[in-house]
């Protein structure tokens, strides 16, 4: 059994958000006893400097180019949308679960401090163990500490998105320990050495073709004879993990939900590999994100029957799995809960932006997304995918790198992704309020980007009346002589963007001005 780790002070300062809110001292300012300095020293190498992501636009053409990748991704999420327009038409009481659901997370992070702090006492009088982790560096390091701690080579993962969020399973096969996803669709992606397309489904991009080819080639014992039948694929992943299940030391989770009051972690998934996981290995960790608390049980009565409608299109997910601390004799022998910032204040000091934190990653977004049906989701980045993705990802790092000022233009803003939202983030307006965000921090660089000059150019243009005529005459003249069969199909220069996916019709000759002075002499 664990207990509070040594040098730690009881949780009595609170840092004020430029929001009004306030968050437990260190969450998002490094303090070193609540972000675990024990961890901090645990002689791991310097870690690798990843390569920048490219915008979205440019990492998306690989994928619009593939077309067995579109094909997989259209089956699979037009099935996710039936199944879920199925399940969540059957509650007479939707709307209102929606709307609880949103009251709830609202009121929540308004006192997020609070019901933080309540959880990390009820974990810690359960006998589990609360590290606070500021960043992703942060938790990576206090994660290795701890399985290094144990002695263990080898740590079993159930699907986590926090894990992949911080990168962990690099940090830890660094550290020499083999990480073993334990899901089938993590599995796949693992040893495909591939990057996820999906919250819930991280393979779909693949069809059971490839999966069955992915496994004789990668999957030590794989039957030579194996079919690409679902049912025989799961039965050659279920024997190659049992062993590993029977053997794990250590083995590393996310959660669905923290429920503060007991200090009980609540899993969701319809694999059971997760409670594998949590009830065979000696040490257990879990790693959530501090959005992902509840008040009370009777909060999370209503978000078990939002999360699985909206994500799998089932009445209730098959497993449902919640533990509180340890017990002598029942499952793990020590618990160790890390909660992770890693940008999540810097969305919750933003009035707009926070609504982005009320996400239970249930994927409906994804799956009536236009483009992400198209595009599939590594074109996002490597954790967070389709509309939440672009708008959770860039509050959490900034909009500072091309990469993460590209993702609030990744839709259309066709207001899909709000109408199926069980918990309403309405993100077209999230989105739009980023966009403002990108355009305001290209306002501060030295140099302005070719488009900001071109924009003060139309805007010093329009401010004057006769400088604005003299520019459409002109415009007017050069836009007819560019038009082929009444149709402008290339513009020049910068004003190229708008005619790579589209036509521009041809101006009148004659200007609404023009023709309304000529109507009224």
């Amino acid at each position: 059994m664990t207990t509070s780790s040594p040098g730690r002070t009881p949780p009595t300062g609170r840092t004020p958000s430029p929001a009004g809110t306030s968050v437990p001292a260190g969450i998002g300012t490094g303090d070193p006893v609540r972000a675990g300095a024990s961890a901090r020293n645990s002689g791991t190498t310097r870690e690798p400097v990843p390569l920048p992501m490219p915008k979205f636009a440019t990492a998306a053409r690989a994928a619009l180019a593939d077309t067995r990748q579109r094909r997989n991704l259209r089956g699979a999420t037009a099935a996710a949308r039936g199944r879920t327009s199925a399940a969540v038409g059957e509650p007479a009481d939707w709307e209102a679960l929606r709307e609880a659901g949103r009251a709830i997370k609202d009121e929540t992070l308004l006192g997020l401090d609070t019901h933080l702090e309540e959880l990390e006492r009820a974990v810690t009088e359960a006998g589990g163990t609360v590290h606070w982790a500021a960043d992703a560096a942060e938790a990576r390091r206090i994660v290795t500490g701890l399985v290094r701690a144990t002695g263990a080579a080898e740590a079993l993962k159930a699907a986590s998105l926090a894990a992949r969020e911080i990168g962990l399973n690099d940090a830890l096969a660094r550290a020499g320990i083999t990480v073993r996803e334990t899901a089938l669709a993590d599995l796949v992606v693992q040893l495909g050495e591939d990057e996820p397309s999906h919250l819930l489904s991280p393979a779909a991009h693949r069809d059971r073709a490839e999966i069955r080819e992915l496994f004789l080639r990668e999957m030590p014992g794989a039957p030579p004879d194996l079919s690409d039948d679902p049912a025989a694929l799961v039965a050659a992943a279920r024997a190659h993990l049992r062993g590993r299940f029977l053997g794990a030391r250590v083995a590393i989770t996310g959660a669905n939900f923290l429920v503060a009051e007991t200090g009980t972690v609540v899993l969701l998934e319809s694999e059971g590999n997760g409670r594998m996981c949590l009830t065979l290995p000696e040490t257990l960790i879990t790693i959530a994100g501090i959005e992902k608390v509840v008040p009370t049980w009777t909060d999370l009565e209503v978000f078990l029957q939002l999360l699985p409608r909206s994500s799998s299109g089932d009445r209730m997910t098959p497993y449902v799995s919640s533990w509180t601390g340890v017990a002598p004799g029942d499952g793990p022998a020590e618990f160790h809960l890390v909660l992770l910032d890693n940008g999540r204040t810097r969305a919750l000091a933003d009035e707009i932006g926070r609504t982005a934190l009320r996400c239970v990653r249930c994927a409906a977004c994804l799956n009536v997304c236009p483009v992400y049906e198209r595009t599939g989701g590594r074109a996002y980045g490597p954790v967070y995918p389709g509309p939440i993705g672009a708008i959770l990802t860039p509050q959490m790092r900034g909009v500072e790198s091309a990469a993460d000022a590209s993702l609030p233009y990744a839709s259309t803003l066709c207001g899909a992704c709000a109408d199926v939202c069980p918990v309403k983030i309405d993100i077209p307006d999230v989105l739009v309020h980023l966009r403002g965000k990108v355009v305001e921090s290209r306002r501060r660089r030295p140099v302005p980007t070719p488009e900001l000059l071109m924009m003060r150019g139309l805007a010093w243009t329009m401010g004057d009346a006769q400088r604005y005529e003299t520019a459409l005459r002109r415009g007017t003249r050069w836009a007819r002589l560019l038009s082929r069969g009444g149709r402008i199909r290339r513009l020049p220069g910068l004003l190229g963007k708008w005619t790579e996916a589209r036509d521009l019709p041809v101006p009148p000759s004659e200007s609404f001005r023009a023709w309304w002075r000529r109507r009224s002499s």
